[in-house]
């Protein structure tokens, strides 16, 4: 079963849940053949590359029931799906300004039953909610992002870190992480997901807002 690798990082899975995660495979394979959302050379590591990368978030944070997130520049879903299905009582916003890539999302959003999760073809400049964190991955330097998405972090606290912004990262991003050094935080993946040194470069980045 595909929901194999995700349960074992992540082992009080619903059945539902599991069942969730078994469709994407299917439906990402099916999707991708039409719009190339997945390299087409990396649809085959869809588990480890995409989702269990994904949801290298939820080894930082487990969101709180009632947290808002956006998903800034989700392309396909990623990581905004994979989240929507570990927290079902949490809401997420998927946005990305490339409209073919965010029908893809909406599509297997709707396939798989997520009642948690509104996909929208959009600008993160156009965005006007206010949400508890922003995640992403990989979509721009550090610096950048915080300058964008400031307006949008909610000041009420509910979770376990300050709101702000946690996004998926690879290589050295040192120099990125710079201007945030006395507040923010890194955390390697490859010390929670061990036997694939795909993770080994692997980071989730974190600046409080």
């Amino acid at each position: 079963m595909n929901h194999e690798l995700i349960l074992k990082y992540f082992p009080n899975l619903t059945d539902e849940q599991k069942q969730q995660f078994d469709a994407l495979d299917a439906l990402y394979r099916d999707w991708n053949s039409k719009i190339n959302v997945i390299s087409r050379k990396d649809i085959d590591n869809l588990y480890p590359h995409h989702i269990l990368h994904s949801l290298g978030i939820a080894r930082i944070i487990r969101f709180r029931p009632g947290t808002k997130v956006l998903d800034l520049g989700t392309g396909g879903g990623f990581p905004g799906i994979p989240l929507a299905i570990l927290f079902p009582e949490v809401e997420f916003k998927l946005i990305d300004s490339i409209g073919k890539k965010v029908k893809v999302a909406a599509a297997v959003a709707e396939a798989i039953g997520l009642k948690n999760c509104i996909c929208e073809h959009k600008n993160v400049i156009e965005e006007k909610g206010k949400y508890d964190f922003i995640v992403s991955r990989a979509v721009m330097p550090m610096p950048d992002l915080v300058k964008l998405v400031r307006k949008n972090i909610h000041h009420e606290q509910h979770n376990s870190l300050p709101n702000g912004i946690i996004t998926l990262k690879g290589g050295d991003i040192q120099a990125e992480m710079q201007p945030f050094k006395k507040s923010c935080e890194v955390w390697t993946l490859a010390q929670y997901f061990t036997d694939d040194e795909f993770f080994e470069t692997k980071k989730v980045a974190y600046v409080p807002l």
